[in-house]
């Protein structure tokens, strides 16, 4: 049985928050979560053919069944339903014990490769869970019985309470967020100092040579920054529910994407400084290993910035003599973002 790293505290509470534990599937690889996935699987075939299994959490109704089904839909080429067919597709699964219902999308990727989706969503305690397969369609439809057996292994269980977001007092205070998750940004930017604004999200000013690219399902804004050669480096901005998880967990988890082991929050707190930004305090680390996906070696810069209503993360990580360079671009960013 595996058990995952802590899930996002939940809004408006400062109960343990829970963990997950599972029992992983002969044939699956266990892989570094990525940003707001609490577990993460790769599947592959012997002909090279592969699959993606993300365990997501997210706050409140996080867009709805019909909105997310639509949306896994149309990313397989197929139409939209209605409130009623999407009923009809539903499929009766159990989930750590409780009913659930599993949508099955089977078409092509926009490369015109065939392609399903499997995904299961579960609701519990104000937070939405998100199970997901996605792959080459025979690859998937093989491993369905694998998923659903998946399904049935996890257990929601108590887990220690998190380290909270920092106050000016300590980067390790307690404290907590209420609801909020990401969205995509969509506003383009060009290279030099500009200002980026929307409804809901921050304002900022990009550094020149960050080119803005689709972040993704759930992230709020990602930029590219190119060195020497292929050398490359990004920035990721996402926010999340509660205090999203803790300092603890969530420095842990980006050790995790370089192939550093975790620390408790005690010796956590002797790597991590906290930084005055426009709106308050922050919590600023660095660190370097190896890229846990390329293998290749990576530096990483991270910061937590607690707003009311939400927590938000900015992630510099890549090529380490372009995170060293950008790393006070980086910063300084962070320090301007307006909420």
């Amino acid at each position: 049985m595996t058990q995952a790293d802590q899930s996002p505290s939940q809004p408006g509470t400062a109960a343990p928050i829970p963990r997950l534990q599972w029992k992983t599937p002969s044939g699956w690889k266990e892989i570094p979560p990525g940003e707001v996935r609490v577990a993460s699987f790769k599947v592959m075939d012997t002909d090279g053919k592969q699959a993606d299994v993300s365990v997501v959490p997210l706050p409140g109704e996080a867009g709805g069944d019909l909105g997310n089904v639509n949306r896994w839909r149309g990313q397989v080429g197929l139409p939209p339903v209605s409130e009623e067919n999407l009923k009809k597709l539903a499929q009766s699964v159990e989930l750590s014990g409780q009913p659930a219902d599993l949508y099955e999308q089977d078409g092509k990727n926009p490369a015109g490769d065939p392609t399903r989706i499997l995904a299961v969503i579960q609701r519990r305690d104000g937070t939405a869970w998100f199970f997901k397969m996605t792959g080459d369609s025979q690859l998937v439809a093989r491993e369905k019985p694998n998923f659903i057996e998946f399904l049935k292994s996890i257990q929601f269980t108590a887990g220690e309470a998190v380290a909270a977001l920092p106050t000016s007092s300590s980067p390790f205070a307690e404290g907590s967020l209420p609801a909020g998750h990401p969205d995509i940004s969509a506003a383009p930017t060009s290279a030099g100092s500009v200002p980026v604004s929307s409804p809901g999200k921050p304002r900022w000013n990009v550094p020149s040579g960050w080119k803005e690219v689709p972040g993704g399902q759930f992230l709020t804004a990602k930029f590219v920054i190119t060195g020497d050669g292929s050398a490359q480096a990004a920035v990721n901005v996402s926010s999340s529910a509660g205090n999203g998880g803790g300092v603890t967990a969530n420095v842990n988890r980006w050790r995790k994407q370089l192939g550093l082991d975790e620390l408790s929050g005690e010796e956590l707190a002797k790597l991590v400084r906290p930084i005055t930004t426009a709106s308050g305090q922050a919590t600023l680390v660095e660190m370097s290993g190896k890229d846990a996906r390329s293998g290749q070696p990576a530096a990483l810069v991270g910061a937590i910035v607690l707003q009311p209503g939400q927590a938000w993360f900015y992630k510099l990580m890549g090529d380490a003599q372009i995170v060293e360079t950008q790393k006070g671009a980086f910063t300084s960013f962070v320090q301007k973002v307006e909420y």
